[in-house]
């Protein structure tokens, strides 16, 4: 695997690919890569012949009281990932050569209506911190494709609305989700978690469960259905197990909309801290 951090020896690189006919897949990261990046790679692999990654810890995305400053670094283990997942070119730029202007002299994309609510709005100007950031990567590196875990399900939508509106020629692919034994789901920021901590994280996915069953039960009669109630039933069962929900809501699945009547396809979105992490987590429900 080839590692840069310079624009032009990305675009030298890619360019070489192209006229060699080849396609460009990519999955852009901010390190600290886990199982479920690498899942991010071997689907990439699926689609194209030829595979990006990058690893860049975005300011933008980050809120004055956020954790970037203490957010893991391991570059020299993550580039040992890589490699073996088959990664053709390690993209690893820095905040001056992302934002070459700094960060409030920069232009920024901003998704309207997904963006809004649950993670947008716990997290202010995250969403345009993220949307800006995967717009300029994908400027860059031009893929055909681009792989993005399903854990930041809104994440995922923000992405996917920026690139139809936007008409950018790629792909989003949505990977599912990899889970520990325990239903916890892989995140860089699972090292935050004590082991009294990590072994009741597992209730978020548990509750999620639970009221995703609720909802089947009900849907015989789909004036039954309280999913404001049965939401709140559920992260009192999470605040009991020992963990502070931020929010929690049964949403219609494309549009993030508050579920109603007559939708069948919905997905839960969930936020809660625990300790000092920040665990975030969904799961989505076909009634159909």
């Amino acid at each position: 695997m080839k590692t840069v951090s310079q624009i032009s020896e990305l675009r030298a690189q890619v360019t070489a690919w192209r006229q060699q006919g080849l396609t460009v897949g990519f999955v852009p990261t901010m390190g600290n890569l886990h199982a479920g990046h690498i899942s991010l790679i071997d689907e990439a692999h699926k689609h194209a012949d030829k595979i990006v990654a990058s690893i860049f810890v975005n300011p933008m995305q980050f809120g004055a009281n956020e954790d970037i400053d203490s957010y893991p670094r391991t570059m020299i283990d993550d580039q040992q990932k890589l490699t073996a997942a088959g990664t053709d070119l390690l993209f690893t730029p820095t905040p001056d050569i992302i934002y070459p202007k700094g960060l409030a002299k920069q232009s920024f994309v901003e998704v309207p209506n997904v963006s809004e609510g649950y993670c947008g709005e716990s997290r202010p100007g995250h969403f345009r911190g993220v949307a800006t950031v995967v717009c300029k990567l994908f400027n860059l590196v031009q893929p055909d494709i681009a792989c993005f875990g399903l854990k930041d399900y809104q994440q995922v939508q923000v992405i996917q609305t920026m690139v139809e509106d936007l008409s950018m020629p790629i792909t989003v692919i949505p990977v599912a989700t990899i889970r520990e034994d325990s239903g916890l789901a892989l995140s860089s920021r699972n090292g935050y978690l004590t082991a009294e901590e990590k072994a009741i994280a597992p209730a978020l996915q548990k509750n999620l469960q639970w009221l995703a069953e609720k909802i089947k039960a009900d849907f015989t009669d789909a004036d039954s259905i309280d999913f404001i109630g049965l939401s709140k039933q559920a992260a009192k069962e999470i605040n009991t197990a020992g963990l502070h929900t931020d929010y929690l809501h049964v949403c219609q699945a494309q549009t993030l909309q508050p579920a109603s009547e007559g939708d069948t396809q919905l997905v839960i979105l969930a936020a809660a801290h625990c300790g000092k992490a920040r665990l975030i987590d969904n799961l989505q429900i076909s009634l159909a």
